[in-house]
Parts: C-alpha cells; structure tokens; sequence
C-alpha cells in the first residue's frame, strides 16, 4: 500500500479532530475545484481561442437529459454515504461496505454522475474547453486517485470482500444487469 492510501487509511479509521478538518478541507477542495472548472472554463475557451456553437434547439435537450441523469447520481450518492453513516469525502466513509443501489451496477458512480454533469455544463455554457480540457483532465485525475489511493484503501479495509466486489462490478461504465 502506498504512503497517501495508507494516511487516508489511518484516517478514515480513527475519530478524531485530524478526520474532521481533513473532511472538510476535502469537501471544500473537491466542490471548489469542479466550480472553479465551470467558472474558468469561458476564460479558457477566450485565452485559447476556442469556440464552440451549438443551436439552443439541439444544445437544450441534450443539456436537460445530461444534468437530469448526471445530478440524481451525484445526490444519491452523497445522500447513500450518509444514510450509511458517512461522507463521500475519502477521511470521513461510511464504516459499512456501501454495495446496493448504483453501486451494484458501477463502483464509482458519483464520478460518472459528475463527469455527465461537467459535459452537461460544458454544451450548456458552450465550452469547449470545459468539454475538451478541464472534465478530461477532470477524469485522468479521478482515475489515477481511484487507482493509486482508493482502491488500495478499500482493499485493507474490506479485504476479499471488496476484491469480490471488484470482480463483479465496473469500475467506470455501468453493469446493466447487476446479476450477471
């Protein structure tokens, strides 16, 4: 295990101030980071010369189907996280193994729900650079947390348990039957 799955590790099993401060300084930089995404993403498109121009009558319905698929699983996540007693924030989780609901389709739907979200954003406010750029850069990171720190950290904490679970569930696109 590596150093950064091993503190978030440690920290997540302990309740203390240190958890506390580390939750809300995540929730601050994870909510603040996809904001500033969206609110630069115009200064981006500017700076780098980048247009993007799509017709309200097809930009409108695209973007409504985007955000109404994308926002509920972004809710539902962080409502399920806390139903179970936990933050979706790394050093605060829920101290139960969450597999129902999106989650026995897909291991990470609140990333999926808001990667459709920034693309949703992304026609809405026309930017290609919130399209092109920023959620891909967006999602690279995401994958890489995923993998270096995340799935380690749920690996020692859950054990065969969530091995299992990795073998049957998507880490990205969802499974659409949960039973094959």
């Amino acid at each position: 295990m590596n150093s950064v799955a091993e503190f978030v590790y440690r920290t997540a099993a302990t309740r203390n101030r240190t958890q506390i401060v580390l939750s809300i300084v995540g929730a601050i930089f994870w909510y603040g980071v996809v904001a500033t995404m969206v609110i630069i993403s115009p200064l981006l498109d500017r700076l780098l010369g980048l247009q993007l121009i799509i017709p309200v009558v097809v930009r409108l319905p695209i973007v409504i189907v985007l955000l109404m698929v994308g926002a509920p699983m972004v809710v539902w996540t962080i409502l399920r996280f806390f139903r179970a007693k936990g933050t979706p924030i790394p050093f605060n989780p829920p101290p139960v193994f969450v597999t129902d609901g999106l989650y026995a389709r897909i291991r990470n739907p609140m990333h999926l729900g808001w990667t459709i979200v920034l693309v949703g954003l992304g026609i809405m406010r026309q930017s290609l650079s919130l399209l092109a750029i920023l959620t891909p850069l967006f999602l690279l990171v995401h994958i890489l947390y995923l993998k270096l720190v995340e799935e380690k950290e749920l690996e020692k904490k859950f054990g065969q348990v969530y091995l299992d679970y990795k073998k049957r569930v998507p880490i990205w696109l969802p499974k659409l039957n949960p039973k094959s």
